[in-house]
């Protein structure tokens, strides 16, 4: 039985994206189900048919991007007690920095009671070789873990 791994995610420039589509790539050589759905579009029956999510998201203004955080306000409280222990692992992108994007993401999943994966996948400037192979480790990390049932 294929286990399932959301990926939620936001980019508006194209940064992110890329790095997504490099961590999807990732994640496709193992043996899981994904379901990439935009933050704007991503709801309640993905978070509760997922066992892991990814969340890819740029950094605006010192914080994740508007869309993730309306990802979190349409979600949070019809999964503050559904989704307990859900194994979440996080990139970000950011032109300057991405502390403020990152603390901001892990407040509200503090709140969910989600469990860090794997430490956050951090991007800052022009995405380079080295940063798209980071996002495919990162998608194949997560799905191997799966996978295994180690989460």
């Amino acid at each position: 039985m294929s286990r399932h791994l959301l990926v939620v995610h936001h980019s508006r420039g194209g940064a992110t994206a890329s790095l997504r589509d490099e961590a999807l790539a990732g994640a496709a050589q193992v043996d899981v189900e994904v379901r990439s759905v935009g933050a704007f579009d991503a709801g309640v029956d993905d978070l509760v048919w997922a066992e892991a999510v990814l969340l890819c998201t740029p950094a605006n203004f010192g914080y994740m991007s508007g869309a993730l955080k309306d990802f979190f306000e349409r979600t949070f409280h019809a999964c503050l007690d559904r989704t307990v222990g859900l194994p979440y692992a996080l990139l970000v992108k950011g032109d300057t920095d991405v502390e403020g994007a990152v603390a901001s993401v892990e407040r509200i999943v503090a709140g969910l009671r989600w469990r860090l994966l794997v430490p956050p996948l951090t991007v800052v400037g022009e995405v380079t070789d080295g940063d798209r192979e980071a996002a495919r480790e990162l998608g194949s990390t997560i799905a191997a873990y799966l996978e295994a049932g180690i989460v």
